[in-house]
């Protein structure tokens, strides 16, 4: 923050607050912590300290609640020599599958404030459990583990025997088609003959249409027939279809052709299964249907999904993001839908604290509607450490 005296004060409120907590709460620690790599970045600090091991639980704690990171990480991985200076000299033994929804990675995510883009990352997040790995992949739930980032976004951890020894090429296959990357259109639809002309002793196809499989069926042939079942209902219950097909990132000549195509009796021929050869609607709904119901792991093609990687560091559950305050939070599958972090992820206490907001602020937190405005406020600590985390204001 600076050598600002306002800043390093509020730098030192920030560690204050954490040193607090981890003084407080002797957090529970992930399994086989001693075949872990811990990692942290410290308030002020440049660069992270890594390559560190703990052999007991009281070594963990004390590090903590004495040196106060900001942000604490530990690996995915289990090593041989966790403490080791050299990733080759660590000894690998295997890796939990990861998942890392970040909401940075969802479309027009720099439209969304901070309270939206979680409503919807957890959205995207619920679709990877319930129709993916308990659905597709037919993981167990007694092998996941879910968590609140602290942040913006949520993790799973799949800690099935089969998927620990599995290389960066596996995950990748895994991660491909969670986000249906390469989906070949003639996997999911076939063409269907609808009408036949006759030349003397020849017959030929006067007419075809593309076969959509059903909405129930199984895997990317349901999910795709459900998505563009539901694509066509949105669009023909908009107030503004062409301003709805935009956001799908269709071009304003592309949608008024598509709003005009749409007939009542198309769209009923759609939703028995028969997507017309329209080539307008077909590319429409073949790259829109997708799009809507693949989820995103990373934040471009070429970002590397973490999920891909076998030695990958995450936040350690219980620990506290070192931009929000939030406590690092384990979900269960039940509880996933009624979860707010801005509720559930609160642990910092309510010590009236005054700041200086940079701009004005609503936003509800802890069951409480704060709207301030700029410049000196009272707020409790959870907020003040929330808001001055994301630098939006200062201690006063």
């Amino acid at each position: 923050m600076g050598d600002d005296p306002s800043a390093q004060r509020s730098l030192e409120f920030l560690k204050n607050s954490f040193q607090t907590y981890y003084t407080s709460n002797k957090i529970g620690l992930p399994d086989r912590f001693g075949r872990r790599e811990f990692a942290f970045l410290f308030f002020g600090g440049k660069g992270m300290v890594r390559h560190l091991g703990f052999e007991k639980r009281e070594m963990v704690w004390n590090f903590l609640a004495e040196r106060v990171p900001q942000h604490t990480y530990y690996s995915s991985a289990y090593y041989q020599h966790p403490d080791a200076a050299k990733m080759a000299e660590k000894t690998w033994m295997g890796a939990e599958l990861i998942f890392d929804l970040d909401s940075d990675h969802l479309p027009n995510a720099e439209k969304m404030g901070y309270a939206e883009s979680l409503v919807e990352v957890k959205k995207e997040f619920i679709k990877l459990i319930e129709e993916f790995l308990l659905g597709d992949f037919g993981f167990k739930e007694k092998n996941m583990e879910l968590y609140f980032s602290g942040g913006r976004g949520y993790h799973c951890h799949v800690k099935d025997p089969v998927v620990l020894d599995l290389d960066s090429n596996e995950r990748r296959e895994i991660v491909d088609y969670i986000t249906g990357r390469d989906l070949q259109d003639s996997i999911i639809f076939h063409e269907q003959v609808t009408g036949r002309k006759s030349y003397g002793s020849y017959s030929f196809a006067s007419g075809k249409s593309l076969k959509m499989p059903t909405p129930d069926q199984d895997g990317w042939k349901g999910r795709i027939s459900r998505g563009i079942i539901e694509l066509v209902d949105e669009i023909k219950k908009s107030d503004d279809p062409e301003k709805k097909l935009q956001e799908y990132g269709v071009s304003q000549r592309d949608a008024e052709r598509l709003v005009q195509e749409l007939s009542e009796e198309r769209v009923n021929r759609i939703k028995t299964g028969l997507l017309d050869q329209s080539k307008t609607i077909r590319k429409f709904f073949l790259n829109s249907a997708l799009r809507k119901t693949a989820v995103s792991l990373s934040a471009g093609e070429t970002d590397e999904p973490v999920t891909c990687d076998v030695k990958r560091l995450i936040r350690l559950p219980s620990s506290l993001h070192g931009k929000t305050g939030l406590k690092v939070v384990k979900i269960s599958v039940d509880d996933l839908k009624e979860f707010d972090p801005l509720r559930d992820a609160v642990v910092l206490p309510d010590d009236p604290v005054r700041i200086a907001l940079h701009q004005s602020v609503s936003l509800d937190m802890n069951d409480q509607s704060f709207h301030l405005s700029e410049g000196e406020q009272e707020v409790p600590t959870y907020l003040a450490v929330f808001l001055i985390g994301r630098k939006e204001a200062i201690l006063v």
